[in-house]
């Protein structure tokens, strides 16, 4: 055994587990049948994959790149143990980024007459590249109950607050209004309900009265960047447990 952690949550009197071994034996079925015996009078939900399998990860995307470069700065240094398969995006903007990088751009534009339509492509690339977890890099639409239901635990998205915060558009400029000491970001999987989904990772930075509006975006876009790929990092190893509305996250 190289590492374990575990935790029982005691709202919902689940117990978690995260073990990481070796094995002399390489066939993943045949460990997976030794574990399964031995845990099975328990009724788990099991997960079990070679560490060198990474997850795959589609990366979704509008017009805002930064989280997009940082993601794909360090999957491109081997900091990231994910692959990213496809990006995803409703508009053509990011197309250059994606290209450089040789991972396959779609652009795939989004209105409220074709949303269902788009959702359903959408729906189609995923099962088309066996994606794990979608990653919304600042993706600036809503998803539908229905999508977010289908990828209940698989989709993660940054927002760029420190939730409970300012929802909708110009939240920067509105916490300069408001006089904030404090911004941050939240990593977050998506639910049906707009910006309520069980909370992954969370940063702050400390301002004051002389920063402006435009060196809130400044430094919140740095918050952004670093809380998605830790959210990111931590699914891609296995490290996040959902019970209910909250999470379980190893570190």
């Amino acid at each position: 055994m190289l590492e374990q952690a575990q935790f029982t949550d005691e709202d919902s009197g689940v117990f978690c587990m995260r073990t990481k071994f070796e094995s002399p034996e390489e066939d993943l079925a045949t460990v997976r049948a030794v574990v399964t015996a031995q845990v099975m009078s328990l009724g788990p939900e099991l997960t079990l994959r070679h560490e060198a399998d990474h997850r795959r990860a589609m990366i979704m995307v509008s017009k805002h790149d930064h989280c997009l470069l940082d993601l794909l700065y360090r999957f491109g240094n081997g900091e990231l143990p994910i692959d990213i398969a496809v990006i995803v995006s409703n508009h053509e903007d990011c197309r250059e980024i994606a290209d450089r990088y040789q991972i396959p751009f779609v652009y795939l534009p989004v209105s409220p007459e074709n949303k269902s339509v788009q959702e359903a492509q959408v729906l189609a690339l995923i099962d088309e590249h066996a994606i794990d977890v979608v990653v919304l890099a600042r993706y600036m639409q809503v998803l539908s109950s229905d999508f977010c239901e289908k990828m209940s635990g698989r989709v993660i998205n940054i927002h760029h607050s420190f939730l409970p915060g300012f929802k909708g558009a110009r939240p920067y400029q509105r916490a300069h209004e408001r006089g904030v000491k404090l911004i941050g970001a939240t990593a977050h999987f998506v639910t049906g309900d707009l910006d309520e989904g069980p909370i992954i990772e969370q940063s702050v930075e400390r301002v004051n009265h002389a920063h402006t509006a435009a060196d809130l975006v400044e430094i919140g876009r740095d918050v952004e960047r670093v809380v998605l790929s830790r959210a990111v990092r931590l699914f891609a190893e296995d490290r996040i447990i959902l019970t209910g509305q909250r999470t379980v996250v190893f570190s």
